[in-house]
């Protein structure tokens, strides 16, 4: 239930009055930095960073050894966001994913990345998965601070290890013990929205458009 009270925290300390009707938002882009604490990976694992693609940010806005990766937009290609939540009923209304560009390479030939963010209901917090090796959920974000807002998305939060990377570094020989839930480091979401009509607000345009189509051909 940690991310619950950190979240109930956070809100609750902004004294802002919950409007009278809900607010939807998509995230639309914006940056998620990452602070890695590679003293503690190289300590207990057998992996270095040896190189990141292009796109990647460097510095992030984590300060300097931070990295970041842009959040790709709703329309894009691969890797699109879909993160909706509604800034009224926060914790029930979590849809979708966020996208990001970006692969980071260790000893030089694993390489993983272009991560997804998404919530995981069993955890009960956000899951970052790579898709580019398809490695699945490799970090969970520990939320230490939030302000789910209209217009912008902050989640500042600590790195764990998930479960299922840390089976994957014990089956590859790149460590010798269960590390899930080890903390390496540090994550900032960054993001930015856009407001999502409401369905009346969709109905009435719907509505006009026709309107103005019969005078048209009348």
């Amino acid at each position: 239930m940690f991310f619950r009270i950190a979240f109930g925290a956070v809100v609750a300390a902004s004294g802002a009055s919950a409007p009278a009707f809900a607010e939807l938002v998509d995230v639309v882009g914006g940056q998620t930095n990452v602070l890695l604490d590679f003293d503690v990976i190289s300590s207990v694992t057998d992996l270095e960073l040896t190189s990141v693609s292009n796109g990647v940010i460097t510095p992030g806005n984590l300060g300097d050894g931070s990295i970041a990766f842009a959040v790709t937009s709703p329309d894009a290609a691969t890797q699109a966001t879909d993160f909706r939540y509604d800034t009224i009923d926060f914790f029930d209304s979590f849809a979708g994913s966020i996208g990001h560009r970006g692969t980071l390479t260790f000893n030089d030939d694993i390489t993983f990345g272009n991560f997804k963010i998404g919530y995981d209901t069993d955890l009960e917090s956000f899951t970052v998965s790579d898709t580019y090796s398809v490695l699945g959920a490799v970090f969970e974000v520990a939320v230490v601070e939030a302000s789910p807002l209209v217009g912008t998305f902050d989640v500042i939060g600590d790195l764990l290890i998930t479960e299922n990377f840390a089976t994957i570094l014990l089956d590859l020989g790149l460590a010798d013990s269960n590390l899930a839930g080890a903390d390496v480091g540090d994550a900032w979401v960054q993001g930015l929205n856009q407001n999502v009509p409401a369905p009346g607000v969709l109905a009435l345009g719907g509505a006009a458009f026709l309107v103005s189509r019969r005078r048209a051909r009348d």
